[in-house]
């Protein structure tokens, strides 16, 4: 494996997501995440998975989930992060962690990266989020200035010391 890097778009509060649906619906953001992450295994949890629309176009979809089930014959479902570290490590290109927020906090202490897209809103309505992190365990730089009608945000890339 190259890099794990965990890439989210997160409000004030770092707000993800409500009902199983992303919050934040920014057109340049979304155009980001697929630019970035097109080509590239993605990582995900289960509700996250159903949560797609449809599977995303050129890239491998991993699932974490503790159910056997068959979640689309283009997936691979894994049980564990030991499962999915044991598959990563002999494989070398970079892997994206897309959500949801268990899956983000318990990715966080492999994770070398992070692309975070820090939207200057607030959402009281949320009940997923984005993990509480040691701000001194990364380096950050700011990658992108943006708004987007009336909402302010900034990309940062965070590479852990």
């Amino acid at each position: 494996m190259k890099d794990l890097t965990m890439i989210a778009a997160m409000g004030k509060n770092r707000e993800l997501g409500t009902n199983n649906n992303l919050i934040w619906h920014i057109k340049e953001d979304m155009q980001f995440f697929k630019d970035t992450t097109i080509g590239h295994p993605i990582v995900m949890g289960r509700k996250t998975f159903l949560s797609l629309p449809k599977l995303l176009s050129d890239r491998t979809h991993i699932v974490l989930t503790r159910s056997g089930a068959s979640l689309h014959s283009d997936v691979l479902p894994l049980p564990s992060i030991e499962e999915f570290m044991n598959l990563a490590k002999n494989i070398d290109t970079d892997f994206y962690v897309i959500g949801g927020g268990t899956i983000y906090k318990e990715f966080l202490p492999y994770a070398t990266k992070m692309i975070l897209t820090e939207i200057d809103e607030s959402y009281p309505n949320a009940d997923t989020f984005f993990p509480d992190f040691d701000i001194n365990d990364w380096n950050q730089k700011v990658i992108g200035e943006y708004q987007d009608k009336d909402i302010k945000y900034l990309r940062k890339l965070y590479t852990k010391k």
